[in-house]
């Protein structure tokens, strides 16, 4: 069983990335996508990138949004990775050109199946767009291969270590690592990531 990738998600301020990286996460995400609380202008969230030690992946969150809109934002923002929250056919992501992350917004065990050859990151279907907590059934992700799933959903200090089983790629947080919309909490974030992380047997230290 291989160590998870982690991402923070919802960042919006320096304090909170550099926290987030500090505490072992692997990846930050920026939400552009105006309607959400955490939405940032990819201006701002290059000020905060450009602040980042190295080997740190950058992710921009884009909702029904063109490519040519995605790659101009990405290029202002300076991400790494474009995380691709809604359908689109193959002709807008041959026209991508940053590298991206296709999102299975789940709503039935047989979507765990969809984009099984990639990898790809799996959320609970909601009527709008994340951040509002809600988890992925765990008994659809039995028998099948995880290795290629980022989860994301609902994760929090609690529930993490029960879904570490599945060996998958990784998970990612946000709302759950809150003190308020936007604005995390330190302490929820150093928890979660030393549980993602920690090995079987494993005994955390206090702090």
């Amino acid at each position: 069983m291989t160590t998870p990738r982690v991402k923070i998600c919802g960042i919006t301020n320096i304090q909170d990335a550099l926290h987030a990286v500090q505490c072992g996460a692997d990846a930050l995400g920026f939400v552009f996508y105006e309607k959400s609380p955490r939405y940032i202008a990819p201006e701002k969230a290059a000020a905060i990138i450009k602040k980042l030690p190295p080997f740190v992946e950058k992710v921009g969150l884009f909702v029904n949004e063109t490519a040519e809109t995605i790659n101009q934002r990405s290029q202002i923002a300076q991400i790494t990775l474009a995380q691709i929250h809604f359908d689109a056919d193959v002709a807008f992501f041959e026209r991508l050109t940053i590298p991206h992350l296709k999102v299975v917004r789940a709503r039935c065990p047989e979507d765990m199946l969809k984009y099984h050859d990639e990898y790809r990151l799996v959320d609970a279907f909601v009527e709008g767009y994340g951040g509002q907590g809600k988890r992925v059934d765990p008994s659809w992700f039995q028998g099948i291969a995880c290795s290629k799933i980022i989860l994301a959903g609902g994760l929090n200090t609690s529930n993490i270590a029960e879904l570490k089983a599945y060996d998958f790629y990784g998970f990612d947080a946000s709302s759950s690592l809150e003190r308020a919309p936007g604005l995390k909490d330190a302490e929820k974030i150093k928890e979660f990531l030393q549980k993602a992380k920690q090995k079987a047997g494993e005994r955390i230290a206090k702090y």
